[in-house]
């Protein structure tokens, strides 16, 4: 049970992933927002990750703990390198620090045709493969939160966000002078972001604690929810 007098009051602020929203961390919410302020902050402001930074710096508090899943990581260690100073706590989950290559940055070009000519069902389903969950019922039914997020959020900021990830920078640099407490936490079946590249982040932080999460994906706050609520309030009161 989380007890309120043991997490860090500074506020909490979540960064979602690509084409994602609040509801990708409705567990965590639930059960966060009870004993600190929490916020979501949406992944707006440009087609550059240092523009969305920017953009969500001058929103966001004086100092708060900064959890990012995915892009949102991608977002956070851009926040990191920008603004060490205001964050208490650093969590990166399903995430990597390291630039697309050429040949990635290449891959996300038909992606960004197909949604600027009405095929987004097609280009959020190539997005997130099944398979970059883990096996069970519950696949399908996150998959298909995923993809009418992403229907919702709509083609305008498939191509920003998309064109962001394309032009990002390799924050490896950043992390080696990471000195604000840091969790990496990832599923152990997550294979867009797979476990390896945590374990490497990790090892960039000295002082960073790995979390890997069993019976999880690429989304462990909607897979395994009880986990990744007990491993944050354990973040959250300076035990992680």
């Amino acid at each position: 049970m989380v007890q309120a007098e043991q997490l860090s009051q500074d506020p909490l602020v979540f960064l979602p992933g690509m084409m994602s929203d609040a509801r990708v961390f409705a567990p965590q919410i639930g059960a966060l927002s009870r004993h600190l302020p929490v916020m979501v902050a949406p992944l707006l402001g440009g087609e550059r990750i240092e523009d969305i930074a920017k953009h969500l710096l001058r929103q966001m508090p004086a100092r708060f703990s900064l959890l990012g899943l995915a892009m949102g990581g991608t977002v956070a260690m851009e926040i990191l390198r920008r603004a060490p100073e205001r964050l208490s706590r650093l969590c990166l989950m399903s995430t990597s620090p390291l630039a697309d290559t050429p040949a990635q940055a290449a891959t996300r070009e038909p992606l960004i045709i197909g949604a600027r000519t009405g095929r987004m069902e097609d280009v959020l389903r190539q997005s997130m493969m099944p398979d970059y969950l883990a096996p069970g019922p519950q696949r399908i039914e996150i998959l298909n939160q995923v993809y009418q997020m992403g229907m919702e959020l709509g083609e305008a900021l498939f191509v920003a966000q998309t064109r962001a990830l394309q032009r990002r920078q390799d924050q490896q640099g950043t992390l080696r002078k990471c000195k604000v407490p840091t969790l990496i936490l990832c599923g152990e079946y997550d294979q867009l972001t797979p476990v390896k590249r945590h374990e490497f982040m990790a090892e960039l932080i000295p002082t960073a604690k790995l979390e890997i999460v069993t019976a999880a994906g690429h989304l462990p706050t909607l897979e395994r929810p009880d986990v990744v609520n007990r491993v944050l309030v354990e973040w959250l009161d300076g035990k992680g």
